[in-house]
């Protein structure tokens, strides 16, 4: 066997067993945690017409006010084309609009529209009980644990990657 490979025997795989020990279990974990809580929120959308993609850039919208395309792209985790897709579709919807930004003729800044600020209100109502589903096996204190925890692993103090 090669010095470069690992023994077999002594290597951790990553698993769907709970507390695996390998290094790529936690970000197995994560991605099966988001997929469920993903699942359950989409149903929570679909009624309302829109999908989590969509949602995504209304809550920065919320809580930024008026935002560059290539900044929405940013902090939503998407591309430039799929940004753009999305913003299409939001603003066919009246969720949002484009603005021009002052100073920068080529520049637009994506709105949330009042339309879209309604949406907004109504996706958490109806989210709010499927969202309390998702939790209840938390201990007391759990909820506000995990978000800590999760918020201090995706944004570390010191900024490491």
């Amino acid at each position: 066997m090669s010095a470069d490979v690992p023994d077999a025997t002594t290597v951790s795989r990553a698993t769907d067993r709970p507390g695996d020990a390998s290094p790529f279990a936690l970000g197995l974990l994560l991605r099966q945690a988001h997929w469920r809580a993903a699942t359950v929120m989409a149903d929570a959308l679909r009624p309302l017409g829109i999908e989590l993609r969509h949602f995504a850039v209304l809550i920065v919208l919320v809580d930024r006010g008026p935002t560059m395309q290539r900044d929405l792209a940013a902090a939503t985790g998407s591309d430039k084309a799929g940004i753009m897709r999305v913003v299409d579709d939001l603003e066919r919807k009246g969720l949002a609009v484009r603005k021009p930004v002052p100073g920068d003729r080529r520049a637009r800044a994506v709105e949330i529209t009042p339309q879209g600020v309604e949406l907004f209100d109504a996706a958490h109502v109806a989210a709010e009980p499927l969202a309390e589903r998702l939790v209840a096996g938390l201990e007391p204190g759990g909820l506000e644990q995990l978000r800590d925890l999760l918020t201090r692993f995706a944004y570390p103090a010191d900024g490491e990657a």
